[in-house]
């Protein structure tokens, strides 16, 4: 798949880090703090725009490193078609967590197929090992 990126001057492509990786690295090309009380959040740009094909969709995550810094992931990770402004992620501030730096890898970019979905109400459901067991219900 071909993917239109425009790139800052101090941008880096999004790019795989292993072989076989489902996700790309960004980059922070700046941030900012926004602290109230001890909390906010932290805004990383990437300095990248991109241009998701229309059925496709892009999914940020946090990269695993962030369970090194008490940063917890403040949005929803969704990047639409029609979108075409700067990429960025935040993370909630908590006074004290360490933070990422300007040039660090700040979190994971997949672009995806969006399924086509139809809606088929009905009054039940199929039977499962697991049912309507919620938070926890399949073990600590």
């Amino acid at each position: 798949m071909i993917v239109k990126i425009k790139l800052s001057d101090s941008a880096s492509l999004p790019v795989y880090a292993k072989l076989g990786d489902g996700a790309m690295d960004l980059v922070a090309t700046s941030k900012e703090v926004v602290e109230q009380d001890g909390y906010g959040y932290i805004e990383y740009k990437t300095g990248i725009s991109l241009e998701i094909p229309e059925g496709y969709v892009g999914l940020l995550f946090p990269r695993s490193s962030v369970s090194k810094t008490g940063l917890v992931v403040a949005t929803s990770g969704v990047i639409d078609s029609g979108y075409r402004g700067e990429v960025s992620y935040r993370y909630k501030y908590i006074k004290g967590a360490i933070q990422y730096e300007v040039g660090d890898k700040v979190c994971q970019l997949m672009i995806v197929p969006i399924p086509e979905i139809e809606w088929l109400v009905s009054d039940e459901l199929s039977e499962t090992e697991r049912g309507d067991g919620a938070y926890g219900s399949t073990g600590k």
